[in-house]
């Protein structure tokens, strides 16, 4: 017999007792999404330890370690209160409440589309650093992961920023739109909008440690994270929906992370080389890549996109998925 999807079987659980009756307003999930989101940021300035300054910027190890306790702390208690809410108010077991908040079934196959999916997404960043910057030997060889987790910033960036990020924005905030019974096109675009205003707050933190760039550049600089991280927001929300994997999108969070924002203008140029050039191949550029390397570059960045636009659905179709669009 063929696997019930999780939908099929959310449909009827979330619906059972009044088709027209949520079970929570839609007013509520947005109150709770906010309390959320302040749950999560506002830790990072009651403590001395947490609290950046003039001269402690949030890159400080101790500072790092000390937000890094304060966020796990804020996800397991609103993780915890989540999954009571939706036991209490949807007699949902307690495996099905497990899934509503992506921490269960753990599907590999989920996991390995979704990482896929974004892989492919980021075709011409992956070229420019594995191939023209020559990193493609330290992957294999796992020796810039283990060098990035050395640091606090890395282990920030890869590991605790994603899981806790995803635990509170993806696992504990979705789950309040799902059971207030928002359409699941509005949940993609409206949820990621707590994601992004909580990293408005480096606006504050930025003007603290670099007090002499000019509060327009400093704005801007905001406005540019609130708006790339929406972006994101909009896609790990809509994976998440698709695949009610948790592991899925902190992955995909970290790959991301990893990877940056992708060169959207200039030249490709040479970083740590996968050949030595001799004399007869130098193109007269003093060691500057040949602009065919350029070429490909953007060529495999709109490939890329491209691809993920058709591999989107296929990718993420799951039958763990929470919603249907």
């Amino acid at each position: 017999m063929a696997p019930v999807p999780f939908l099929a079987r959310f449909k009827t659980l979330l619906y059972a007792r009044d088709y027209d009756t949520p079970a929570i307003s839609t007013k509520s999930a947005a109150f709770f999404s906010i309390f959320l989101t302040l749950v999560y940021v506002v830790p990072f300035y009651v403590n001395s330890t947490t609290r950046p300054s003039p001269t402690l910027s949030r890159d400080a190890p101790s500072v790092i370690r000390a937000r890094i306790r304060a966020v796990t702390s804020s996800c397991v208690v609103s993780s915890l209160a989540v999954l009571w809410l939706i036991i209490g108010k949807n007699d949902a077991s307690f495996s099905e409440a497990l899934h509503f908040l992506g921490w269960w079934p753990v599907s590999l196959v989920d996991i390995f589309r979704s990482l896929l999916l974004t892989a492919i997404l980021f075709a011409g960043p992956l070229f420019e650093r594995g191939i023209a910057e020559g990193e493609w030997r330290e992957w294999i060889r796992g020796g810039r992961v283990t060098s990035a987790l050395r640091s606090w910033i890395g282990w920030r960036n890869y590991v605790a920023g994603p899981i806790t990020e995803e635990a509170m924005f993806r696992s504990a905030i979705i789950p309040l739109h799902l059971l207030a019974k928002v359409d699941p096109d509005r949940i993609v675009f409206v949820a990621p909008l707590y994601f992004g205003i909580a990293h408005v707050h480096h606006f504050y933190e930025f003007r603290l440690t670099h007090p002499d760039t000019p509060v327009i550049a400093a704005l801007l600089r905001s406005v540019f994270q609130f708006g790339y991280t929406t972006v994101f927001g909009w896609y790990a929300t809509f994976l998440y929906l698709r695949t009610g994997s948790l592991p899925a999108v902190i992955l995909a969070h970290t790959f991301c992370n990893w990877c940056g924002l992708p060169r959207l203008w200039g030249r490709v140029e040479v970083g740590v080389p996968f050949f030595v050039k001799g004399k007869d191949d130098s193109d007269g550029s003093n060691g500057q890549l040949g602009v065919g390397w350029t070429v490909a570059y953007y060529t495999l960045l709109v490939g890329g996109a491209v691809s993920f636009y058709y591999a989107l659905w296929p990718l993420s179709d799951s039958l763990n998925a929470l919603a249907s669009f």
